[in-house]
């Protein structure tokens, strides 16, 4: 339903450089510019990936039949993040 392409770069225990797109939400693969923006120089913690996340999806405008992708979007989201993280540890 939906898909994550991550890249994670950590350095010190902060976000070095980050790539994000998602799949499955829009009519064309969406790239995760401000959630990149926010996550850049800050600690590799999940409160920082949801951050981003929520920070991501806050324009983000449901159709009729697919509010939940949102909510899905978000938890996928930081938990790819928090995976790629921990192989970093």
């Amino acid at each position: 339903m939906v898909s994550i392409a991550a890249a994670l770069e950590i350095e010190r225990g902060n976000v070095k450089d980050v790539r994000l797109a998602l799949g499955g939400v829009a009519h064309k693969p969406w790239r995760a510019f401000k959630a990149e923006d926010a996550l850049r120089g800050r600690p590799a913690t999940r409160q920082f990936f949801q951050a981003a996340a929520e920070a991501e999806l806050a324009a983000a405008v449901p159709l009729r039949d697919n509010a939940f992708k949102i909510e899905l979007a978000n938890r996928t989201i930081v938990a790819v993040l928090g995976e790629l993280a921990r192989e970093h540890a």
